[in-house]
């Protein structure tokens, strides 16, 4: 189903929202469009928003639970913006979002849905989840100038690292609280802007009253920002995330001096929940 805008979606999207958990997909460009949304849509989300401009087509195959909305991700608030009126629509529902050429793993992905997943969280009184944006990238940028391929991709095996993160206003570390940091964003920091290189993401989470996403991808609560509950850990997921290598590729200053992406930590990346899980950048918490 197509809809001009996120607010003539809205107006009608009740019934779709109840359901839930909802994906919302931000198109930023024609990259694996169609691959994005068939692997959310594979996850069990009830429904996949695709937000996107116009001018990009959509394959033809794609389901009823796939609905298509007029968006422009270029604006700086557009994005955060979009989520926000979403929660306020969907008060209860389990939301997630992403962009294009990215890809939710959580434990247990190929035998479990993700609202089975978000279902035991819920019950663990959690109401978010952290994801990592864990890079993606072509081994061979000659083959693949544009740092992106599917049958061709590999990621850091090591390198990551997460700081205590401050409460800007008494300076004092926040519980459970931290900030990561590792994959491209950390290789090649010269050419990533200080604000864009954390790797964690508030994706998943239960819209509420009072829930609102800021632009660094955390939440105005700050019990949604905590990476586990007091009494054990909770379960994780990652975003596979192609991004990062395509603004490293497309931005001139950078391009010119980057020849490969890979070095001697690189690894094939196998679309395999279980890899993810043996280099330990994600959490099973109580959930086996």
């Amino acid at each position: 189903m197509r809809f001009d805008s996120i607010d003539s979606f809205l107006k009608t999207a009740k019934p779709v929202l109840n359901q839930g958990p909802v994906a919302m997909v931000f198109v930023e460009d024609d990259t694996e469009i169609g691959s994005t949304l068939h692997h959310h849509l594979k996850c069990g989300f009830k429904a996949v928003l695709a937000l996107m401009p116009d001018a990009f087509e959509l394959p033809d195959e794609l389901p009823d639970n796939l609905y298509r909305i007029g968006f422009d991700c270029s604006p700086p608030m557009a994005v955060c913006n979009a989520v926000n009126q979403v929660i306020r629509a969907a008060p209860g529902t389990w939301l997630y979002y992403c962009y294009n050429a990215e890809y939710l793993f959580f434990p247990f992905c190929e035998t479990r849905s993700v609202n089975e997943m978000l279902t035991f969280h819920g019950e663990e009184r959690r109401d978010a989840m952290l994801t990592y944006v864990v890079d993606l990238y072509a081994g061979d940028l000659a083959k693949f100038p544009s740092a992106v391929s599917l049958d061709e991709a590999y990621l850091d095996r090591s390198g990551y690292y997460a700081q205590a993160r401050k409460d800007p206003t008494t300076g004092q570390a926040r519980e459970r609280q931290l900030d990561f940091f590792g994959g491209l964003r950390w290789r090649f920091e010269e050419h990533v802007p200080t604000e864009r290189r954390k790797i964690d993401r508030i994706a998943l989470f239960r819209a509420a009253p009072g829930a609102e996403l800021l632009p660094n991808h955390t939440f105005v609560a700050q019990e949604y920002n905590t990476y586990a509950c007091p009494w054990h850990n909770n379960l994780t997921a990652v975003i596979c995330s192609f991004r990062a290598a395509k603004a490293l590729k497309r931005n001139p200053d950078s391009t010119l001096s980057i020849n490969t992406l890979r070095w001697h930590n690189s690894i094939p990346f196998e679309w395999h929940s279980g890899q993810l899980l043996n280099l330990g950048l994600m959490e099973t918490g109580q959930w086996f």
